[in-house]
């Protein structure tokens, strides 16, 4: 080879060996906290009876969105909606089964985006809905998804169950285990749902030990001279409600404050909007069981409060790492969830404690253009999203053309800042979809069936369907071609 040749393949490899560094010197790293099915039973969004000191610290060095909504109240569907800037019209994921790769091939989600400008990007826990939609390899540098450790009261149970059939992990012995194993306690009900301490501690649970993985990447500085992307999907509040005894210490029962359930909500709303998971719970149609409500309410709790720990686990991680000053970092839920409220249960409605999250969104000062008052909160209709288009704002990072959402930016300069006109949800029903709009003071959701219109400042807790009254039809009429409008704008994207 020539002095030529030798010199033009050093300077290749010098570039090579530079680019990553010089094409993302100045880009900030993302720390994308998920929990799962956690409404706004956190401090953060005004709920007084509860503890959750980490979502406060991070408020308390960004921004709370106070109105934020997710686009589909069920895990699958919510994430494939934020996680692609698209609404669950235009992904076509419209329940936890549908993969967006088969149904909408060549969709670029987030972290791809963000890899494909040169992030490192890692994900620990449940990010995407489950381990069969998750791109894996294609879209993270790394990824796990852990489990808890067996539960101490399970060990001489599963230890018995083999002395006496053979290995759970095999033939009729392991079907007869998953038969036997939701009767051994509450705690192992799974999503029956199972509820109550586990004897585990914090870093036995998978969320306990999705924290810590995110730790050790910054402490092992993973990305090298790259800045990361990293999601990390805390399970719970999810179903079963299980954490740590000393969580649920932190709730006496017969301390918890809750409102008895209505039935005449029941009398005024369409079939379709009304669920019966109310069964699944325990409980009997118009039955006020405060007891078992309480069990409940205190778990669910209990893993709020759990998660809010290892939350701070991360936080301080980014701080004993030195990338507390250069990372942004968002904390949310990919939907609401109903504890007895209107007598039901769970999630898949159309109302506000199933579509509100919480949202809390830090940029450090290093991000120019973005500068506000740390703690600042925002009373604005923002959703879930807009998240893909504001960290690619934020991050100087080349985004599809196709996203649905906007970015956050202007709010987090200036939180006064009213935001959209109208948050938008939708749930299927069979082969049709209930469709709800959100704005500054109305809620209206459109049903095969029927109607809602809720007036949330006169109502907050949605408790009178105002939709049939001869006063609210001028309402209902605005509101009519205020949804056809949106949906429209949120099925252009179909392919």
């Amino acid at each position: 080879m020539n002095c030529f040749g030798r010199l033009y393949w050093s300077v290749v490899f010098c570039c090579a060996c530079l680019l990553p560094s010089f094409l993302t010197a100045d880009q900030p790293n993302v720390l994308l906290i998920v929990c799962d099915d956690l409404n706004t039973h956190v401090s953060t969004s005004g709920y007084p009876h509860i503890t959750t000191p980490a979502f406060d610290e991070l408020a308390s060095a960004g921004v709370t969105f106070r109105r934020a909504y997710c686009q589909y109240p069920v895990c699958g569907p919510s994430r494939a909606s934020f996680l692609h800037g698209l609404y669950p019209q235009s992904t076509g994921v419209l329940d936890n089964q549908l993969d967006i790769r088969e149904v909408r091939p060549g969709t670029v989600s987030m972290p791809q985006c963000f890899k494909d400008a040169g992030y490192w990007t890692g994900a620990v826990g449940k990010v995407f809905h489950n381990a069969k939609v998750d791109p894996g390899g294609a879209v993270w540098d790394q990824v796990f998804r852990f489990e808890n450790d067996e539960l101490p009261m399970v060990t001489p149970m599963r230890e018995k169950f083999e002395a006496e059939n053979g290995p759970v992990t095999e033939g009729k012995s392991r079907r007869r285990w998953r038969e036997f194993y939701p009767t051994i306690a509450p705690q192992t009900r799974g999503q029956a749902p199972g509820y109550g301490p586990t004897g585990l501690r914090d870093e036995q649970h998978k969320d306990g030990k999705n924290s810590r993985q995110v730790k050790k990447w910054l402490n092992d500085k993973v990305s090298e001279n790259r800045p990361f992307f990293i999601a990390c999907g805390l399970q719970k509040p999810h179903v079963p409600f299980l954490a740590p005894k000393k969580y649920f210490s932190m709730y006496p029962k017969a301390d918890l404050k809750f409102s008895p359930a209505s039935l005449e909500f029941w009398k005024t709303v369409p079939k379709l909007a009304q669920t019966k998971r109310y069964g699944g719970f325990g409980f009997e149609f118009g039955v006020e069981n405060e007891e078992l409500r309480r069990e409940y309410i205190q778990a669910y709790h209990a893993c709020i409060s759990f998660i809010d720990a290892q939350v701070l686990v991360m936080l301080d991680a980014l701080k004993e790492s030195g990338h507390w000053d250069d990372t942004i970092v968002i904390l949310t839920s990919d939907h609401g969830y109903l504890l007895g409220e209107k007598f039901m249960w769970g999630k898949v409605m159309l109302f506000e404690t199933c579509d509100r999250v919480p949202l809390i969104v830090r940029v450090p000062d290093s991000i120019g253009g973005t500068s506000t008052t740390p703690g600042s909160s925002s009373e604005g209709l923002v959703e879930l999203v807009d998240l893909f288009p504001t960290l690619g704002d934020l991050c100087g990072v080349s985004l599809p053309a196709e996203l649905q959402g906007q970015s956050l930016r202007p709010m987090l300069r200036d939180p006064k800042l009213e935001g959209k006109k109208f948050a938008y949800t939708v749930v299927s029903r069979g082969e049709n979809l209930g469709r709800a709009i959100r704005t500054q003071r109305y809620r209206y959701t459109a049903w095969l069936t029927g109607e809602e219109l809720y007036d949330l400042q006169n109502d907050p807790l949605e408790q009178t369907n105002l939709a049939n009254l001869e006063d609210s039809k001028a309402i209902i009429d605005r509101m009519r071609r205020n949804l056809d409008r949106i949906e429209n704008e949120a099925s252009a994207r179909k392919r």
